[in-house]
């Protein structure tokens, strides 16, 4: 009875694994549903589901971005504001530490430029012979003497005179205008008239041409509509002729005939083809079953070598079991026979220790020494 090593236990598992693979790989090619050729469609899948994967990811590191944008965004806006308002409550705090702590008043040179320092201080000069009028004070120049105030007047009302005067003139000039205006407007009146006699005259002359192309046009829509009929009249007739042939044809009448092929008998007209007939149709069930009772023999071979190679499997476990057991039945007796021979050993030795201190004990040391060296020569 031969003993299943490890080696030919892996090798039976290897084995069956490819059986199994071998069959999913036969499933998967001699069936015609699920079959393509030239083609991986789990790869595919795997690549589309791959790809969308990428795309979502993709589109959430967008949003992500977008969102962390538009955060930053109204941060950026936030902080802009708020600085515009810091900035201008520090300008309004400044205006009004300006307005209640730092007058114009309250400066050491304020005297230097007070507005009303030329109001409280001495006109340049009283009269137009004032001593404190210097040659070099620069104070007295044509037209600023003391009757300024006479003078300006006279030139205003010697200006009124003026204006007066202008008036007039741009009233006179005014009339001559408006006669103007009005010799325009009568002459463009009657050029109104004469343009309106015009376009009457235009209009009738229009109107009698558009009767006459209306005319035309009606004499135009009758012979069209005329033609029409006569090829609508046509065409029904070439319709009818078109259906009476195909009807009578071999394309409707499916006639198988009309798909042999000059090639030979096996081929066909692929255009005019009709289907198969029923000779042939069962020919390929027949075929079909052929190939299934082929399977099932196929299953049924395959699943005696299972049987087989099972009933060899627990046959080479139960041999492995029973040569296990009578290991351990051997290494049992051998275990008992030891155990036997240590005891006896152990009960000599106990003995020997007995006599021993036996005889230490009935003679002194010097006298067992000599005895034994006596004993010994």
């Amino acid at each position: 009875m031969d003993v299943a090593l490890p080696k030919d236990l892996a090798q039976d598992v290897g084995l069956a694994k490819r059986r199994h693979a071998e069959l999913c790989r036969q499933k998967r090619l001699f069936n015609a549903r699920s079959r393509l050729i030239g083609g991986d469609l789990e790869a595919w899948d795997v690549q589309l589901h791959d790809q969308k994967i990428k795309e979502a990811t993709e589109k959430a590191r967008h949003e992500t971005f977008a969102a962390e944008m538009r955060q930053n965004d109204k941060i950026s806006c936030i902080l802009e504001n708020r600085e515009r308002r810091d900035r201008k409550n520090l300008c309004r705090a400044i205006n009004n530490f300006q307005q209640s702590s730092q007058l114009p008043e309250s400066r050491r040179e304020f005297d230097l430029s007070d507005p009303l320092a030329l109001k409280k201080d001495l006109p340049a000069r009283l009269s137009d012979n004032d001593v404190r009028n210097s040659i070099s004070g620069m104070q007295k120049f044509l037209g600023e003497d003391l009757n300024y105030h006479a003078r300006k007047k006279f030139q205003e009302e010697q200006n009124r005179e003026w204006s007066l005067q202008q008036q007039r003139e741009w009233k006179n000039t005014r009339a001559d205008h408006s006669s103007a205006e009005a010799r325009h407007t009568h002459t463009r009146l009657q050029l109104d008239n004469t343009a309106q006699h015009l376009q009457m005259l235009e209009g009738d002359t229009r109107k009698a041409l558009c009767s006459m192309v209306k005319e035309f046009n009606r004499s135009q829509a009758l012979e069209s509509a005329a033609r029409r009929k006569h090829e609508k009249q046509q065409e029904q007739e070439d319709n009818l002729a078109e259906i009476t042939n195909l009807l009578r044809g071999d394309l409707l009448s499916e006639n198988p005939q009309q798909a042999a092929s000059s090639f030979g008998p096996h081929r066909v007209v692929p255009d005019r083809w009709k289907g198969m007939t029923q000779e042939q149709l069962a020919q390929i069930r027949l075929a079909q079953k052929q190939q299934v009772q082929e399977k099932l023999r196929l299953q049924e071979e395959e699943r005696q070598r299972n049987m087989d190679w099972d009933r060899q499997r627990v046959q080479k476990a139960r041999a492995t079991l029973l040569q296990e057991r009578q290991q351990r039945r051997q290494l049992r007796e051998l275990r008992r026979a030891l155990d036997s021979s240590n005891h006896g050993l152990a009960c000599e030795q106990q003995l020997q220790k007995k006599e021993m201190k036996e005889v230490f004990t009935n003679y002194p040391t010097g006298d067992y020494f000599s005895q034994f060296n006596t004993r010994s020569r």
